[in-house]
């Protein structure tokens, strides 16, 4: 890297000043109330049913035990009765609670689905908050290079210029392999919190990041001068906030590559 002569200020530049974002809420319906518990079924426990087992057996066995001798149709519905009267005995209580069990279990179901529906689904009069935009993460699309008339707010990092004029309010952005006198290769930005540093800290800032920028070989062959931009205090105000720096060449000398890696 060849030594490079004392920076040259720049002038002062326009800033644009970002857009302010809209809040948005998304309101949350209560939950739905449970059922009542008197709509539940009332179900009496069997508090023997160890007992109530081995009488249903014994009566069925005797019962059994009659209807051997009795006819074929008569003794199959005498069974029926005598098996649908000992069910009602014995197993009546446990019945009426998995029948209960069951019908808590579907109301349980039913208001889990009932609530996420509810979760997914924005209140009426409200919307979701939109999406960030593409343009916010990247730069806006341009057109065709040469571009006349670029704002210097809308420089990018590696871009090269015609007939560079750092004191001008836009310049021309030619691609970086045809001729050019001056290419951008730092830029540093404060937090939009800070408050105004002064000219000598930006001047300081300016310069530390044109040392800091990284050239290619390329760049001995040519006569290379260092060229700051940073904020004046009325463009801070309107939030510039980026502090630029420039490798140039003097009038009538031309580079033809880029000297970023």
């Amino acid at each position: 890297m060849p030594d490079v002569p004392h920076p040259h200020d720049a002038g002062r530049r326009p800033a644009s000043t970002p857009p302010a974002r809209l809040p948005s809420s998304v309101h949350i319906p209560p939950r739905p109330s449970a059922p009542p518990t008197s709509a539940l079924p009332q179900v009496r426990p069997n508090r023997n049913p160890a007992s109530g087992t081995a009488q249903f057996g014994k009566l069925l066995s005797a019962r059994t035990a009659q209807l051997r001798a009795s006819k074929p149709a008569s003794g199959a519905q005498e069974l029926g009765r005598t098996l649908w009267a000992g069910a009602q005995r014995l197993g009546l209580a446990k019945v009426g609670a998995a029948l209960a069990a069951v019908v808590v279990l579907g109301l349980v179901i039913w208001w889990l689905t009932a609530l996420g529906a509810a979760k997914q689904q924005p209140a009426a009069g409200t919307s979701p908050a939109p999406a960030a935009s593409a343009s916010s993460a990247t730069p806006a699309a341009r057109g065709a290079l040469p571009l006349e008339g670029v704002n210097p707010m809308d420089f990018r990092l590696g871009d090269c210029f015609k007939d560079f004029d750092p004191n001008a309010a836009a310049s021309t952005v030619v691609a970086c392999d045809t001729g050019h006198s001056a290419q951008l290769v730092a830029i540093e930005s404060y937090a939009a919190s800070d408050a105004y540093p002064g000219r000598d800290p930006l001047k300081q800032k300016a310069l530390d990041a044109c040392k800091s920028a990284l050239l290619t070989d390329k760049s001995s062959d040519y006569l290379l001068s260092y060229k700051l931009a940073y904020p004046s205090s009325s463009s801070w105000g309107t939030g510039d906030r980026r502090v630029d720096c420039y490798v140039a060449v003097d009038a009538g000398n031309v580079i033809m590559e880029s000297l970023l890696p």
